[in-house]
């Protein structure tokens, strides 16, 4: 993972109180280089004041210059508005170097108060910063954040800029002329906005996000390097500001090559977290310095302020995860086959103690099928666990009428009305025995991880002895999720649990639990605050071996949309505790009738898969109450895994 390393001079442009037109704010800086020379273009608030018959803090654009990059001095305001379009300010400015001239696009206020209506991108040009030679209103529709390539692709000069960024969704969309007067040309846009669609990128990872161009395109040997904002939970609240990579194909800019995988920049220093609009921090200009790309951006809107990514670094960390495929069609890089019949399992009105819900089955492969034991309830609300198999892994030709494991100690038997019993098993054969891991609760203390076995002779035969089950997660703690790796690793057995909300692993000499014995361990997976796993994260089945480590199917639970999907990471083989590589995209998601529906709507949740040959069979909870399948392929698994390499 690439790491930004922020200036130690930061903020490295401040509003200055002896200047009215910038006393309030000087953000949203864009650098161009000239030579020895770095020209800064930045939006300068000033103080309230009465304008145009209204009191507002007018934007406008202030000009400085500096021999590093970071030092600027002669300061003076550049652009302020002088037509009606920009009458209510001048905003946030992206500068190129073009065929000889330096062409400035800002935002455009026409209108107060402000509307979608009344903004829209302009430009200035000017051949030296001494001063403006001409300005144009450049969009017909609402749009913000425009940016010039630096040189012609395909004989076009072409740009890329946001639509909609004020009547979302917004739209990064790109733009080609042949000749600069088109740039401000109104048939050209309106044509434009007709076709809005074919010429925009997909980089919304949710619709509750929001995304706008940051800086102007910087050129690679790997394609254009496009620094921009993204905004997650924009539209639901409490919206996180992260500045995000993209690489774009370098002679089709429409195509993404790949992105980064989190966030290059979030705000985490005093002066991202604290200014005129908390918590912010913008990108809106680049530059390659050596090694370096330096990254312009405004810190809560008050301030312009810089960091450093290693070039190189930076790429390579992009491009393993797509190797040329468009990495925004995530559900067609593993393809997934449900079977048509679904669900497989749904409960049964004539067994009352299944006669509710059927769901979050275990797996095992074993005697020439693959078992299930799947957790049911009935209107008692007791979970207990029925069995069902298959031997094609789709059609269900067996199922008992009788639960196969029941509540038979305190700690799961109910202590009051509501929920109790055995949830959620996860099964491994290790040697002679089937160990068995499930959640007990009582109803009234914390759910527990209890630990049971059976011969796996008695198993195969269906002849339920299963050994007194003992509790093996500590007292008074929320503890579920748990399994065992299905051999020893260096003489130890290896636990995989849940507490809350991160997935831990623990390594035992043996299996007598006591008392003063419970799992414990270290963490090994987190929630990612940015990404569709973010609010709690547990393990899913029991990993699964591989040539190229531990698979490990896990689960995900947004803390945004509230959806339960599955996700995917890659352990080491003699060393568990290092996960080699986790995708940044659900390999499952809620997306059928009864996946979408159900007493937990939007879930699914598995407990159990098997590997025949190269399929990858995934059984699994829709909507905590029918049981469901699907397949795909464990070699086009762990193909994207690789690509995922931590």
């Amino acid at each position: 993972m690439v790491t930004a390393r922020r200036s130690e001079d930061n903020p490295i442009l401040s509003p200055n109180k002896a200047a009215i037109w910038e006393k309030e704010a000087t953000f949203n800086g864009c650098v161009v280089k000239e030579g020895g020379n770095y020209h800064l273009l930045y939006r300068a608030q000033g103080a309230p004041q009465q304008y145009a018959n209204v009191r507002i803090s007018l934007s406008t654009i202030g000009y400085a210059k500096s021999h590093d990059g970071v030092h600027f001095s002669g300061r003076r305001q550049f652009i302020k508005p002088e037509f009606d379009w920009e009458r209510f300010g001048c905003e946030d400015p992206r500068v190129s170097q073009f065929e000889g001239k330096y062409y400035i696009f800002y935002t455009a206020l026409s209108v107060y108060p402000f509307s979608s209506e009344g903004i829209k991108v302009a430009c200035a040009v000017t051949d030296d910063f001494s001063g403006i030679r001409e300005k144009h209103q450049v969009t017909t529709f609402n749009s913000k954040a425009f940016a010039l390539f630096p040189e012609r692709i395909n004989g076009k000069i072409t740009a890329i800029l946001t639509a909609n960024t004020d009547k979302p969704p917004a739209k990064i969309s790109i733009a080609s002329f042949d000749k600069t007067e088109e740039i401000w040309s109104k048939s050209y846009w309106n044509d434009f906005y007709t076709g809005l669609e074919k010429q925009s990128l997909t980089l919304q990872r949710s619709r509750n996000d929001h995304v706008e161009i940051g800086a102007p395109p910087i050129s690679t040997h790997e394609g254009w390097l496009l620094i921009y904002s993204y905004i997650y939970n924009y539209f639901i609240g409490h919206p996180t500001f992260a500045i995000e990579a993209v690489l774009l194909k370098k002679d089709d800019p429409k195509q993404v090559i790949a992105r980064s995988r989190q966030p290059l920049i979030v705000p985490e220093k005093h002066y991202e977290l604290y200014g005129k609009v908390p918590n912010i921090v913008f990108p809106t200009g680049t530059i390659v310095s050596g090694e370096d790309l330096i990254i312009y951006y405004g810190a809560a809107d008050t301030t312009v302020c810089l960091a450093k990514i290693n070039l190189e670094e930076l790429l390579k960390d992009l491009l393993p995860q797509s190797q040329g495929i468009p990495v925004f069609n995530t559900k067609n890089l593993i393809p997934v086959e449900r079977f048509s019949a679904n669900p497989i399992i749904t409960s049964k009105k004539e067994n009352k103690w299944e006669d509710k819900f059927t769901f979050n089955p275990g797996a095992l492969y074993l005697c020439d099928r693959i078992n299930l034991l799947y957790r049911a309830m009935g209107r008692d609300d007791t979970s207990v666990l029925g069995y069902a198999s298959t031997k094609d892994g789709f059609n269900i030709d067996e199922r008992l009428t009788f639960p196969v494991y029941e509540p038979r100690e305190g700690f799961e038997k109910k202590s009051r009305p509501g929920n109790s019993g055995c949830e959620d098993a996860r099964l491994v054969n290790i040697e002679d025995k089937v160990y068995m891991c499930y959640t007990a609760y009582n109803g009234a203390d914390p759910p527990r991880v209890a630990l049971t076995s059976i011969k796996t002779t008695d198993f195969c035969q269906k002849n339920w002895q299963w050994e007194k089950p003992i509790l093996i997660s500590p007292p008074n703690i929320d503890d579920k999720d748990a399994t065992l790796f299905p051999e020893k690793i260096n003489g130890k057995f290896v636990f995989l649990h849940r507490f809350n909300p991160n997935i831990w692993i623990d390594y035992i000499d043996d299996l007598s639990f006591s008392k003063s014995k419970f799992l414990n361990g270290e963490i090994l997976l987190e929630p990612r605050v940015y990404s569709w796993d973010s609010d709690k994260i547990g393990i899913g089945p029991p990993p699964i071996k591989t040539a190229s480590g531990w698979l490990l199917i896990y689960h995900g639970l947004s803390r945004y949309s509230l959806k339960y999907r599955l996700g995917a990471a890659l352990l080491a083989t003699d060393n568990p505790s290092q996960v080699l590589a986790r995708l940044d995209y659900p390999i499952l998601e809620p997306e059928t009738e009864h996946e979408k529906k159900g007493v937990r709507p939007d879930t699914v949740f598995s407990c159990g898969v098997c590997v025949i040959e190269d399929n990858l069979y995934v059984y699994y909870g829709g909507g905590d109450q029918v049981i469901g399948a699907a397949r795909l392929s464990l070699s086009k698994l762990l193909e994207e895994l690789r690509k995922y390499h931590i």
